[in-house]
């Protein structure tokens, strides 16, 4: 069933359906890359953090070894150079995650504008 609109309302239902997929796709990202998180201590996995305003998601992790861990530059000294994780993770992942968040996002647009 089609929903119909008033053309003075398109804004409203637009804004909302894009306030709605930017919350849902940054709680997705978040929940990803938790789960992808090596874990040691649980800290790193632990520190990511999350905040949502209307039209834009960030999710930060402020650790001074998140970087070398998750993204494999800054690299400290004892690794001598060479990346490595003790669960063998990729680096990078969370800018992977991001990529795979593509199709996720057309999915999550598509559901929020049939309930709008």
């Amino acid at each position: 069933m089609t929903r119909r609109i008033k053309l003075n309302q398109i804004d409203d239902v637009m804004r909302e359906a894009v306030e709605d997929l930017v919350k849902a796709t940054t709680l997705e990202w978040t929940r990803r890359v938790k789960k992808a998180t090596p874990v040691d201590t649980g800290n790193l996995r632990n520190a990511w953090q999350t905040q949502i305003k209307p039209f834009n998601g960030t999710i930060i992790n402020n650790l001074p070894y998140a970087e070398p861990v998750c993204y494999g530059v800054n690299l400290p000294p004892s690794w001598k150079g060479v990346y490595r994780t003790r669960q063998k993770t990729v680096k990078g992942f969370p800018e992977l995650i991001g990529k795979e968040l593509n199709i996720y996002v057309a999915r999550q647009y598509a559901k929020i504008l049939r309930k709008s």
